[in-house]
């Protein structure tokens, strides 16, 4: 079987990248920088973006530019702690084997690791980071993940955008030319289209077609299969907010790398973002707090069918409530989100504190909670027991 059109005719310099040279060239000055041991340079490089953009290709070109030993593994080898120390541990502490000025070691497509399965994982990479005496460059979709928050904090963060469609475009007449094969410009333009800016998805659309022929005329693309182009979510929510209807809004999500209550998140952070007018904002508010209905029925419920509901309720509103044109909006990551990561280790001591006293009182963690838990506190302030209940809590829950 022939050699993918992607690989057998991929770019051996940064120069060649389409799209995202600045990012690829960003990519390059912090690796020099972290190999010379410049000031305050992270340690450690998290490239983002859509599938087929070039992270990948990119870590390939500048370990080979700068003569390094590339380490590269992806998320299914490396899902669990041991797997991790295992394979990368000691290639981030010892010289490189093959005589090569040094190593960068790259972890891809770590969107891959789950929470609960792979237990340890990303604990294990986080570790490697604070020892490793070479560059660690790491590769996601979505970068806003809440698993990827640590990362985020000590990483440099380098983005890597969809490829517009003209630059698509210049890179599959290169690669028809290469491969002698003779394409209508209007197939170009229409096989560059439909890949919606990932790259390596329109070369493998124009290999297919090309099999077992030379000439390939705009008529020759209805024999591709339909594909829903993965979205992350500031493809989303700008897609979202800039709907002409609750058609178009409920679309939007199609393809989305995130989950519908994490999309609703961000529709709640954003809509304040997006809409100034106060009569815009309270429409659209309006329209999100009957969502909120509909998934609280979904979960005290488990009436998941509702999900459908909320969902049309929640983008349609937030499309409908635009009086004018759109305008383009900086959208932040909701704060609630992050609020409750950064609080997560407090809550789960206090939940194991309620539990405890629950225990001994006979009562749910929700009653200790809601009718125990205040009046402690208030004992606690009349001096009737140590201030700071749950620490005195925590402290004698055994006994």
């Amino acid at each position: 079987m022939s050699l993918p059109w992607a690989e057998r005719f991929k770019p051996k310099t940064l120069q060649e990248i389409a799209g995202n040279y600045a990012a690829a060239e960003q990519l390059l000055n912090w690796i020099k920088a972290r190999i010379e041991g410049r000031g305050a340079v992270k340690r450690a490089a998290l490239l983002s973006g859509p599938p087929g953009t070039g992270k990948t290709l990119s870590v390939g070109i500048v370990a080979r530019a700068l003569d390094l030993e590339l380490i590269e593994m992806n998320a299914s080898d490396f899902r669990t702690e041991e797997l991790v120390n295992k394979m990368a541990g000691g290639a981030t502490l010892q010289a490189s084997l093959f005589g090569r000025s040094g190593k960068l070691v790259f972890f891809d497509e770590l969107d891959g690791i789950s929470g609960r399965e792979d237990r340890g994982g990303l604990g294990a990479i986080l570790g490697i980071l604070k020892e490793t005496r070479y560059p660690v460059v790491l590769a996601v979709n979505d970068p806003w993940d809440p698993r990827f928050r640590p990362l985020r904090d000590i990483c440099e963060m380098i983005q890597f955008r969809r490829i517009r469609r003209p630059s698509v475009e210049v890179q599959l007449k290169r690669i028809a030319r290469l491969a002698n094969v003779t394409v209508d410009d209007a197939l170009i333009k229409r096989v560059a289209e439909r890949a919606g800016g990932d790259l390596r998805a329109a070369i493998n659309d124009l290999q297919m077609l090309a099999e077992g022929q030379r000439i390939l005329r705009d008529g020759d693309v209805g024999l591709l299969a339909g594909r829903v182009q993965e979205k992350g979510i500031f493809d989303v929510m700008r897609d979202v907010f800039s709907a002409e209807g609750c058609l178009e809004a409920k679309l939007a999500l199609e393809g989305s790398s995130v989950d519908s209550e994490m999309v609703l998140q961000w529709i709640n952070e954003n809509i304040p973002n997006q809409y100034t007018d106060p009569e815009e904002r309270a429409e659209a508010y309006d329209w999100f707090s009957k969502a909120d209905i509909f998934m609280g029925r979904v979960k005290r419920r488990q009436m998941w069918d509702l999900m459908g509901y909320a969902m049309e309720l929640a983008t349609g509103g937030a499309a409908l409530a635009r009086r004018g044109p759109y305008r383009f909006t900086r959208y932040n990551f909701p704060r609630r989100i992050g609020m409750l990561s950064q609080s997560k280790e407090l809550r789960g001591r206090k939940r194991e504190v309620l539990k405890a006293i629950g225990r001994e009182a006979h009562a749910s963690v929700k009653k200790v909670a809601t009718e125990y838990l205040p009046y402690m506190e208030i004992m606690a302030e009349k001096g009737k027991l140590p201030k700071g209940i749950l620490s005195w809590a925590e402290d004698n829950k055994e006994t």
